[in-house]
């Protein structure tokens, strides 16, 4: 227990395959993968997990069919407006990290009331990926940092790893120590590009929604049997 990461990283995966294993619509799918990432939150926050980051919707999902799209888009709605208020009794303190511009008026609605509900609970940090992704963060930090130098607030030879940092969704989260990946897919998807740099990988052959806390467990015991040494000897 003294070895816990601050930080795990999750990328949620096989939530369709989960449904069509089950002989089941694809929306069932997202619902049980909805309720075991609050299940997982609410166990992270009890062992004092301090911070647990999952890739909800990539910028690159839009291209899935509209039908997928628009009911995801209501999913995180109705999920926002009912989960916020356990949130908020457990202390746990929601974030969203994406761009919101694309979403319509009403989620963005929901996003903000849950952020404001739970913004001064001190448990876990609860880091939402929606509309996220790692390119297009990166071009959006470079972007900021360009009009830093354009205006004259921030001379080019000032620019460091640091000041990209600063300027990213995540900037002041600390990087995750932990990304686990379900489904048994073997790759990070554009997920946390920049932060994920000295990151420890684990990847689990289950279905999200089959994901458990023994699966937490054993993930974070992994973690604690691998030496991190950031480059060095």
């Amino acid at each position: 227990m003294n070895k816990l990461p601050d930080h795990i990283a999750i990328i949620m995966d096989g939530n369709r395959r989960w449904a069509k294993a089950h002989n089941l619509p694809m929306q069932m799918g997202h619902k049980e993968g909805a309720k075991t990432v609050e299940k997982i939150v609410k166990y992270a926050n009890n062992l004092g997990i301090k911070h647990v980051t999952v890739f909800a919707f990539s910028t690159e999902n839009w291209k899935r069919s509209q039908e997928e799209v628009s009911w995801l888009m209501q999913l995180l709605k109705s999920y926002l407006d009912d989960y916020s208020k356990r949130a908020d009794t457990d202390n746990i303190k929601i974030r969203v990290l994406g761009d919101m511009t694309s979403f319509s008026q009403d989620l963005r609605k929901s996003i903000e009331d849950a952020i404001e509900r739970t913004k001064n609970n001190t448990g876990v940090s609860f880091n939402i990926g929606f509309n996220y992704g790692g390119r297009d963060e990166i071009v959006k930090a470079t972007q900021k940092i360009a009009n830093q130098v354009k205006n004259g607030t921030l001379n080019v030879e000032d620019i460091t790893e640091d000041v990209l940092s600063r300027n990213m969704y995540t900037f002041d989260i600390p990087d995750p120590d932990l990304m686990i990946r379900t489904s048994g897919e073997i790759r990070t998807s554009g997920f946390l590009m920049w932060q994920l740099a000295y990151t420890e990988f684990l990847f689990v052959d289950k279905y999200w929604p089959d994901f458990t806390e023994k699966d937490l467990d054993d993930a974070i015991e992994a973690y604690q049997n691998r030496k991190r040494n950031f480059g060095a000897n």
